[in-house]
């Protein structure tokens, strides 16, 4: 589960950074990290349970 929290938060930093850098306010940010974040975060977990079904 560290897997998907650390994408998490990647995502989360990304998708404000890229609204920062479109010039958006802060609910834009908000917004942007939330999305990248659940994003990233569903990503971490099907490449974590790939791994897991490829080890055991």
């Amino acid at each position: 589960m560290l897997v998907v929290l650390g994408m998490a938060v990647l995502g989360a930093i990304l998708g404000a950074w890229n609204a920062r850098k479109r010039n958006g306010n802060g609910a834009d940010i908000a917004q942007y990290a939330a999305v990248y974040g659940i994003a990233f975060a569903l990503l971490g977990l099907v490449m974590s349970l790939i791994l897991v079904r490829l080890v055991i």
